[in-house]
């Protein structure tokens, strides 16, 4: 799930990124209006945050400028509980709504149930060859054998999963599974890979995690054991 969260409160901000980090979630902070605004609309998310009282635009404006283009779901947070804020900012395009102080809980599993109306076609279980990824429970099996992942790890496979026999390149590997401050001068990726590659491919005999050689990578089961770089 990649998550965009407009908060000025830095404590707050640090707070949430932190815990939907460990979650897997990746995960683009903005500290105003204006800087919200501008990822909400340039950048695709799953689901954004957006806090009511912001700095240079408030979460109201930025909310009413995004839905003339997109429909990306989001949860307003407020210190405000007061009725008519909340009918204003559900007027406004909000799909929920969240008071201050909350459950990080709650928070987490609104954000669950908003992404899920949008992937409502989408199972919950993903299946690869002998290879089995719970989504909901975040549990991958592999013939059986469970596969302990770290929250990146899980990400990384279930975004290839999502996306089994399509492959993805270094660039869209790191738009979806790390945040905006990746830096793209590094192996990050590479590294990721070959970790995945040895918990869900090396004890096995069929290779599912495909190397194309000046392209990126592909999860796909496959009747020969032929990668383009041999991984």
């Amino acid at each position: 799930m990649k998550i965009l969260i407009v908060e000025d409160e830095h404590k707050m901000a640090e707070y949430l990124r932190k815990g939907l980090s460990e979650q897997g979630c990746t995960v683009d902070l903005a500290a105003n209006g204006i800087d919200g605004q501008h990822l909400a609309i340039w950048h695709d998310y799953d689901v954004i945050v957006l806090d009511a009282m912001l700095p240079g635009l408030d979460g109201f404006s930025v909310l009413r400028s995004l839905r003339i283009l997109k429909q990306t779901p989001v949860i307003m947070l407020t210190a405000r509980d007061r009725v008519e804020d909340r009918i204003k900012g559900l007027h406004d395009g909000a799909d929920d709504y969240l008071i201050k102080p909350f459950s990080f809980l709650e928070l987490l599993a609104r954000l669950q149930a908003l992404t899920r109306r949008g992937r409502a076609q989408e199972p919950a279980q993903l299946r690869i060859g002998d290879l089995q990824i719970d989504l909901l429970s975040r549990k991958a099996l592999r013939n059986n054998t469970r596969i302990d992942l770290t929250a990146k790890e899980f990400a990384l496979l279930a975004i290839m999963a999502r996306r089994q026999g399509e492959i993805l390149s270094k660039t869209a590997i790191a738009e979806l599974v790390w945040d905006m401050n990746f830096d793209s001068n590094t192996n990050v990726v590479e590294v990721a890979i070959k970790r995945l590659r040895a918990k869900i491919d090396a004890p096995f005999s069929q290779k599912l995690l495909h190397t194309i050689r000046g392209m990126g990578y592909v999860l796909e089961p496959r009747a020969t054991a032929h990668d383009g770089e041999g991984g």
